[in-house]
């Protein structure tokens, strides 16, 4: 995985990461919500998720101390953090103001 995620956030595309838990509540509400950014946003953003159960080397590097947590990278750079719950349009607007 770790091979892999460094090539899929080196991207000119940004790439929100969202690190989450399966057993967390919060990180069930932020599904849906990301399900709509990337239908409003389609081809302008990748969203990916990762389990940060089964990738903990990966949330330690970039000190996932809590869950959900998103990052946003551009062209392999951490551009934007934020961890808990956003509405869809504080998202978005986030993502749209890395172009």
């Amino acid at each position: 995985m770790k091979s892999s995620f460094k090539k899929i956030i080196n991207s000119e595309t940004p790439v929100l990461v969202d690190f989450f838990a399966d057993w967390c509540g919060p990180c069930k509400m932020l599904a849906p919500i990301l399900k709509d950014v990337k239908e409003e946003l389609g081809d302008a953003v990748k969203i990916i998720k990762i389990d940060v159960d089964k990738n903990q080397s990966i949330a330690s590097k970039y000190k996932v101390k809590g869950v959900p947590t998103m990052l946003l990278f551009k062209d392999g750079k951490q551009v934007w953090r934020q961890s808990g719950v956003l509405q869809k349009n504080d998202i978005i607007q986030n993502i749209q103001s890395q172009k």
